[in-house]
């Protein structure tokens, strides 16, 4: 990412590697997209909070949780300030990606068509997330 210091946490391209599966790797730093449907996550409605699989930093919670139908976990709301967005233009289309507000990861888009009371949907990739249930 061409502004990577604005985060608090900073690593190397090496550290990532050496952090991160190389799916999380590719998703997170190279702002890639996982195969729909291929997430255990997209299917999880435990009660609990999704946080960042880079950083650990929470993002969102089990009851924002809703099932989109889209093969990716999605949500209608993110925890008060725990994202970031910024616009993509890749594929020809004009879209707002969201990131981690702590690490600067990739975690997927948002999109206008979400259920009440936000109408977003937070579309993530399962990859970026993970789950912690509650104790």
């Amino acid at each position: 990412m061409a502004s990577e210091n604005r985060f608090e946490v900073n690593k190397t391209e090496e550290e990532w590697h050496q952090i991160l599966t190389p799916e999380q790797f590719y998703v997170l730093r190279k702002h890639g997209t996982e195969r729909a449907g291929t997430s255990p996550l997209d299917k999880t409605y435990a009660e609990g909070t999704y946080g960042c699989a880079g950083c650990g930093q929470p993002l969102f919670t089990a009851d924002t949780k809703f099932n989109s139908g889209t093969g990716w976990p999605s949500f209608y709301a993110p925890i008060e300030g725990a994202i970031a967005t910024s616009t993509d233009r890749s594929l020809f289309m004009s879209r707002i990606e969201v990131h981690c507000s702590r690490c600067g990861g990739h975690l997927g888009h948002v999109f206008n068509d979400g259920p009440a009371p936000t109408g977003q949907r937070y579309c993530m990739n399962g990859v970026s997330l993970e789950f912690k249930p509650e104790a």
